[in-house]
């Protein structure tokens, strides 16, 4: 599976864009700010109608008083299938998505391309915050099974109506509002269940690849454990939802539930966030987006799409040959700021200037 031409319109800094993509790997060159990043987020965004950078579509459309949307296009070679993509994005109103000129859900295109993006900022993945770890687990569900995403968007949903009751309540119930928020204590119990049940099983799926791909990665082998853990330990989310009913009252929030957990991430015994290096950091981030990679390819049965997105400036020469020897793709997009290792071998170079896209080799 692989893109084969890309057309923009007024998306970021491209006015107008048209760019044929080899197979193999293709290297985008140039300074920061031109367009490399933001080329790697229309393709991501064909194939999951969502950007890795932002999560309103207006950001993505070229800022100009007279542009109110923007139009991306894609032609992809699936097997012997060859697919159309279209998306328009719009500043106001709902944006638009056609795959073979038919109107198209996330939920079913999610899982129809396989994509993999690696970023510079993935190391948040082992120092940031909880919500960041379960926005991975999130993001590797829904291409793994888009019913998934649906659970997670009922969730946050549910959440929503449930947190403005607490709110309106003031601390104190009356019968109604007691009745109103027992549907939505049984609503979150079932999709929270649901999801936090698919993100720990993802986890343990993802354990042994990402020990794999820290070995590749760091040239060494150490110990990678993953474990998911939940706010509520014991039990059914139903009965912690009723414990903690008195304290979400006094703090008009749900306090327990899918949104408050987190994935533990252990490297050799030690936790990664407080007592790795900043090299075993950056290698286990990459370790991590890796394992997703290949769970992908095994769910699938496809080589998922590769988004490189300046990866290799943080690493030492011997962690890149790792990452090159580590990943393997029918089609891997690769940008880079600065001078390229020689280790890197690609099949077609391009120059990305003031957002336009030269092929030079």
């Amino acid at each position: 599976m692989r893109f084969t031409r890309i057309w923009l319109t007024d998306f970021r800094n491209y006015s107008h864009l048209e760019v044929e993509l080899p197979a193999g790997t293709s290297l985008f060159v140039g300074s920061n700010g031109e367009g490399k990043t933001n080329l790697l987020e229309a393709i991501f965004y064909l194939a999951t109608m969502a950007s890795f950078r932002v999560s309103t579509a207006g950001a993505m459309i070229r800022s100009d008083p007279e542009v109110s949307q923007a139009v991306v296009r894609g032609e992809v070679v699936a097997g012997e299938r060859e697919l159309l993509l279209e998306a328009a994005l719009r500043q106001s109103g709902r944006s638009h998505f056609q795959v073979n000129r038919q109107r198209m859900r996330r939920r079913d295109l999610l899982g129809l391309i396989p994509v993999s993006v690696f970023m510079p900022d993935d190391l948040v993945l082992v120092k940031g915050g909880p919500s960041e770890r379960r926005h991975y687990l999130d993001e590797a569900l829904a291409q793994i099974d888009p019913r998934l995403d649906v659970v997670r968007s009922d969730v946050e949903n549910i959440l929503r109506q449930r947190n403005a009751l607490l709110r309106q309540s003031g601390s104190r119930l009356d019968p109604e509002a007691a009745m109103t928020l027992e549907v939505w204590d049984d609503k979150l119990a079932a999709a929270g269940e649901h999801l936090a049940g698919a993100r720990k099983n993802l986890a343990m799926r993802l354990e042994p690849k990402a020990a794999t791909a820290y070995s590749e990665i760091a040239g060494q082998a150490l110990p990678v454990e993953m474990a998911y853990e939940s706010t509520w330990q014991t039990g059914e989310l139903s009965e912690a939802l009723l414990e903690a009913r008195s304290e979400d009252l006094r703090r008009g929030v749900s306090t327990v539930g899918p949104h408050r957990d987190d994935l533990s991430v252990v490297l050799d015994g030690r936790s990664v966030r407080t007592h790795a290096s900043q090299g075993e950091q950056r290698s286990l981030a990459l370790a991590l987006r890796l394992a997703v990679h290949r769970e992908l390819a095994e769910v699938s049965g496809q080589s998922p799409l590769l988004l490189l997105d300046d990866v290799f400036s943080e690493l030492d020469p011997a962690r890149s040959r790792g990452v090159l020897r580590a990943l393997q793709s029918e089609q891997t997009l690769l940008t880079s700021a600065g001078a390229v290792s020689s280790d890197v071998a690609y099949d077609a170079r391009f120059r990305v200037a003031a957002g336009r896209v030269y092929r030079e080799m």
